[in-house]
């Protein structure tokens, strides 16, 4: 009996390959241009072919999307300073709430509105909201003095005492030098330059205070403060006083109904004059 004959494999073989990576395809593509040209003539010999840099991780150069915060990032409750309003009202003591804008020295709904608006103050959602501010002090010296300012004039026609160094708050992503340059310039800018400012290197300090915010009577406040000592030419001997550099130009309707600073008087006095 012949043997019988064996069955027909069915099987299908599958032949797995390494997907190629896309250096891989880039090598590929160069060898094959590579080859094209030296299987030409000899006239094409004299023809030079490029080199290739095949990045060895092509995900590097990839750019990647990123996305920044603005300073319009307020509540809906500060969409206007009426609703403003209306949030903070049953939040806050009625009396205090009641004396912004009418006790002397005190700012208004407004100029609250306008912190909001520029990102230079933000109100937690909770009873009370809590004012947190970063604000920036320039401590200025000559000789063994230091400059203060001893009183602001208002535009309500109000004076408030200050009795302390040159201080403003800061914008959003605004670094303390620069802060401090536009601090100078805004408050002293009507008799010097921002070009005559030095900073005295290593005067850099920060700390927190909480307390209550004698602009907004009843709203607590947190202050970071940023503190740098500096040296600015062309400052006067005595007592002098300037102009405020008006700021919110984009909303010039809210700034006239806000109190504002028309302004600054300044005089030298010793360090250890200041209160801590």
């Amino acid at each position: 009996m012949s043997p019988e004959p064996k069955p027909i494999s069915t099987t299908t073989h599958h032949h797995h390959h390494k997907p190629k990576t896309l250096p891989d395809l880039f090598l590929t593509t160069a060898l094959s241009l590579l080859c094209l040209f030296t299987s030409s003539d000899k006239s094409s010999n004299s023809l030079k072919v490029p080199s290739l840099y095949l990045p060895s991780n092509p995900r590097r150069f990839l750019k990647i999307p990123t996305m920044s915060l603005t300073k319009d990032n307020n509540h809906n409750f500060a969409a206007t300073p009426q609703s403003l309003s209306d949030w903070l009202r049953p939040r806050l003591p009625s009396d205090s709430f009641a004396s912004w804008g009418v006790k002397p020295g005190t700012k208004n709904i407004h100029n609250l509105w306008l912190e909001l608006s520029e990102g230079e103050t933000s109100l937690a959602d909770s009873t009370p909201p809590v004012r947190s501010v970063n604000v920036v002090t320039v401590r200025i010296f000559r000789n063994d003095k230091i400059l203060i300012e001893s009183l602001q004039e208002l535009s309500d026609g109000n004076v408030r005492d200050r009795c302390r160094p040159l201080s403003e708050k800061m914008k959003p992503d605004e670094t303390p030098e620069e802060a401090v340059f536009r601090a100078v310039k805004e408050e002293l800018g009507s008799i010097v330059s921002g070009d005559v400012v030095r900073i005295v290197p290593g005067s850099y300090l920060k700390k927190v205070e909480e307390r209550d915010s004698k602009s907004y009577p009843g709203l607590p406040a947190r202050y970071v403060l940023h503190s740098v000592d500096a040296l600015v030419d062309g400052l006067p001997e005595e007592e002098f006083c300037t102009e405020e550099v008006e700021e919110y130009l984009d909303s010039k309707v809210e700034v006239d109904k806000a109190v504002c600073v028309r302004k600054h008087h300044w005089k030298w006095v010793s360090p250890d004059s200041i209160k801590s």
